[in-house]
């Protein structure tokens, strides 16, 4: 039976897609818990899509069965991709790897995150607390923490959750600037979208199109000055430099609309577990580059991980505060796998030099002359190290 003084046995702070997803795989799990976040009242369905900006998601299908598994997944409208055309300016070589190399209808389907974030929050709905948390303190003698909430009030929990983004502070941070923004739109072309994605590496950074609908959501990666400029650029200007990035694969780029842009960081903790009775998930514990598209999902491992740890430890673990170092634990290999690979990726396709291209070329052809190799990665981008769920 739960202590009565301890309010929760997990506290979530932050009520985007990740913490959201924690706490609606917590539903049925017999604990008290509870999404802080002032955004999300509890009386309400959230409804944040209609002010959001733009921004693409490519959940992999291994996310999609997560999010069904929580009913969240029948209120999006996702377009699939059936292959990923992988290729870089500059040098030859080019890989395309397709669902059938890993047995599944679609290697991802793609998003726009505020819908994404409300179906969640929705499927979490008896859980949110509308408020915000400031601090906390471990508690080691009566075994919980202490967590301050912006409206002055104290509350106490077995386990804390930090799913605030970028927002918690803390030791063992590691940052890393690249020096690039992504610029992000929605951009159609003469060749309607038919479920390829495309990812084109450029020494200014990787340049990928998704299908959104009928049209392409475009996830740019560029220099910093450089996204300033194209940002303010008049569209004829911005399809005009698209295209030449990009060539003609699509045929012309004949209409942009909104474009927004984002600072691109590599900011994560060396461990998952912050404190005896804290852990963080999702971008609080890891913030990637977009390239290959594994933030989002990557969080959604994390949470759906944690959610079954906890089912499986039960709560005398909580209550003895072994939870946070086995989770960590347990998630390291996965967490540093995918900060590997993305962080690779942007600096070896980085190099501006005419071996690093025709190394890349050579990759990129073995790559796709070899099917087990071309399975491997596909099932890791897909399914995380371990092949979940």
């Amino acid at each position: 039976m739960r202590d009565s003084r301890v309010d929760f046995d997990v506290l979530i702070a932050g009520g985007g897609p990740v913490g959201a997803a924690l706490a609606a795989a917590l539903r049925d799990a017999g604990l008290v818990a509870a999404l802080a976040d002032p955004g999300l009242p509890a009386d309400t369905q959230p409804d944040g899509a209609a002010a959001a900006p733009f921004r693409p998601i490519a959940l992999s299908h291994a996310s999609t069965l997560l999010l069904e598994r929580v009913g969240a997944l029948d209120a999006l409208s996702l377009t699939p991709i059936r292959a990923i055309h992988v290729s870089q300016t500059g040098g030859f070589g080019r890989t395309l790897i397709e669902a059938r190399d890993v047995g599944v209808p679609a290697l991802g389907w793609v998003g726009d995150l505020a819908p994404i974030a409300e179906a969640l929050q929705h499927a979490a709905r008896s859980a949110l607390l509308a408020a915000r948390v400031t601090r906390w303190e471990s508690e080691r003698e009566d075994g919980a923490v202490r967590v301050r909430l912006a409206d002055g009030r104290f509350v106490r929990a077995r386990l804390l959750v930090l799913a605030d983004g970028g927002g918690s502070a803390g030791d063992g941070l590691s940052l890393r600037e690249y020096g690039q923004a992504a610029v992000v739109a929605q951009v159609r072309t003469e060749r309607p979208a038919a479920g390829v994605a495309w990812e084109r590496f450029t020494t200014g950074g990787p340049l990928a199109l998704l299908p959104f609908a009928d049209r392409y959501a475009v996830v740019w990666s560029m220099r910093t000055a450089r996204a300033r400029e194209l940002l303010a650029a008049p569209d004829a200007a911005f399809l005009a430099a698209l295209g030449e990035c990009f060539g003609r694969r699509v045929g012309r780029f004949t209409e942009v609309g909104a474009r927004v842009s984002f600072p691109l960081t590599l900011r994560f903790r060396r461990a998952a577990a912050v404190a005896p009775r804290v852990v963080a998930i999702g971008n609080a514990a890891q913030t990637l580059h977009p390239v290959a598209g594994q933030g989002l999902n990557l969080g959604l491992r994390d949470a759906f991980e944690l959610a079954a740890h906890l089912d499986r430890a039960g709560r005398p673990a909580l209550e003895r505060g072994e939870v946070a170092a086995s989770y960590a634990a347990q998630r390291r290999a996965d967490r540093y796998a995918s900060i590997g690979i993305t962080d690779g990726l942007v600096r070896v396709f980085g190099l501006d030099h005419p071996l690093a291209a025709a190394a890349r070329g050579l990759g990129l052809a073995a790559l796709d002359l070899a099917p087990p190799a071309r399975r491997f990665f596909a099932r890791r981008f897909v399914f995380g190290l371990r092949a979940l769920p």
